[in-house]
């Protein structure tokens, strides 16, 4: 064999050369020469490995090129294909392969429709197969998490909620943000929400819902408020960053949502479509009239580490602007402590921990330790067992002690209140009377732990 004809018979070069054909099919009239060209270079390749077995396997596993089931060096994103696998058989036309071509430049497979085969087979194609690999599916032993607070505790904060799921809703369907929908949400934010102490509860502990992109938002918003709060941002600043906050993530609408919504990891090409969302985000804000310049730039920025290192690439050591860090270190936090489809809810004490970790790298450690101090390893509203056995509901954080709060402590059923305790009051010897040694289940699915916190406001 030739070097030329070595060369075809590469698998990474046989499925570059047939993506190449279907873009082409789609593009030029049957009988064209370039598509003609292409054509027999696809079918010549296939043809060298006819010769000796009868059919050659092609498939793209987690980006990996695979010949007949063994793997090869390459590495590829699926070379645009809506498929990933191509079955030949000894005997293939050319012709066969140019249908299959033509079929997948026009048409798009639907998998609750008629199957690929069926309809190849209708074509006169017999020796050529193509699928989509079907990852094995685990969700049976994922939790399903509902999409936000089956109990919302705060009238303000239920507000703010579908004020953001009408914008997000909006911009989904029909590409268009609701600039005052989004300037409503900023103020209800900043002069009611954050005033709440049943709000707060509700979205520092522990969350038992894997949040939908709005819900996200809107408590990325509020615990950026906490630190830009807590660092000393004037009055004229707290609203920009809180604008950007809210539409941080607005680049998640242009992502399919069962990718979003997906259990388990990603692979290879999925995580790629999931990281354009920070440019897909900015993108689209820089086409809003009304939004103030800084909100494009967090969009851009918020995966992007204090270092210069994360994504989107725009430049190595680029750091990002302070506002993009601040709703960077709410966005971990917000994260975690929500629950996924294949893990539980961190604490807020174990969040905090991991904060503090990713500190000086990933995240900047002055913002992170703002961060701690506003809302303490307790914050207010968790649920949490003492030392001595007592289960008890946070109602005051202590800055000087952040690891020893005022509880009000509750029956098991966090139904009547059982009196308050300091835990930061130490006995004659100086030793503590009791510590905070765990926090248990969300305390915001139990029906009066909203009386417990308002009361204690």
């Amino acid at each position: 064999m030739t070097d030329r004809n070595a060369a075809l018979a590469d698998p990474d070069r046989i499925l570059k050369g047939f993506s190449a054909l279907v873009t082409l099919t789609g593009i030029y009239p049957s009988g064209h020469p370039l598509v003609r060209e292409k054509l027999r270079e696809v079918h010549d390749g296939l043809q060298h490995h006819l010769k000796s077995q009868p059919s050659v396997e092609l498939d793209v596993i987690r980006g990996v090129v695979h010949l007949n089931g063994i793997a090869s060096d390459t590495r590829t994103d699926g070379y645009g294909l809506s498929i990933d696998s191509l079955h030949v058989h000894a005997g293939v036309r050319a012709e066969e392969i140019g249908t299959v071509a033509d079929f997948l430049s026009r048409a798009k497979i639907d998998p609750q429709g008629e199957p690929v085969r069926a309809q190849l087979a209708r074509r006169g194609v017999e020796h050529v197969s193509v699928g989509r690999l079907v990852p094995l599916d685990t969700r049976w032993r994922s939790r399903q998490w509902p999409d936000r607070p089956e109990q919302i505790l705060d009238p303000d904060y239920e507000e703010s909620l579908a004020l953001a799921q009408h914008a997000f809703d909006q911009l989904s369907s029909d590409r268009v943000l609701d600039i005052r929908a989004v300037g409503d949400l900023v103020r209800l934010l900043m002069f009611r929400v954050v005033a709440s102490h049943a709000a707060l509860a509700q979205i520092l502990t522990v969350k038992q819902y894997e949040n939908l992109t709005y819900v996200h938002s809107v408590n990325v918003a509020v615990l950026s408020l906490l630190i830009g709060r807590q660092i000393g941002l004037d009055e004229e600043t707290l609203p920009v960053l809180v604008e950007a906050a809210v539409l941080h993530d607005v680049g998640k609408t242009r992502i399919p949502l069962d990718l979003v919504k997906k259990p388990g990891a990603l692979d290879k090409r999925e995580r790629k479509m999931m990281e354009a969302h920070p440019v897909l985000g900015a993108e689209l804000l820089m086409q809003v009239d009304g939004l103030r310049p800084a909100t494009a730039l967090v969009a851009l920025e918020h995966h992007r580490t204090v270092l210069g290192g994360g994504y989107p690439d725009i430049g190595d050591g680029v750091i990002p602007h302070v506002l993009s860090q601040i709703v960077s270190v709410a966005d971990i936090y917000e994260a975690v402590t929500g629950a996924r489809s294949y893990q539980v809810p961190t604490p807020p004490e174990r969040a905090c921990l991991l904060l503090a970790r990713l500190a000086g790298t990933k995240l900047n450690a002055s913002l992170v330790k703002a961060f701690v101090s506003a809302i303490s390893f307790f914050p207010i509203g968790s649920l949490v067992r003492t030392s001595r056995e007592e289960l008890g509901v946070v109602i005051r954080t202590n800055p000087h002690d952040p690891l020893h709060p005022v509880l009000q402590l509750v029956d098991e059923q966090v139904r009547c209140a059982l009196g308050q305790v300091d835990t930061a009051i130490r006995s004659e010897d100086g030793a503590y009377d009791r510590h905070v040694v765990e926090t248990v289940a969300s305390a915001v699915s139990a029906p009066d732990i909203a009386r417990f916190v308002s009361s204690a406001a």
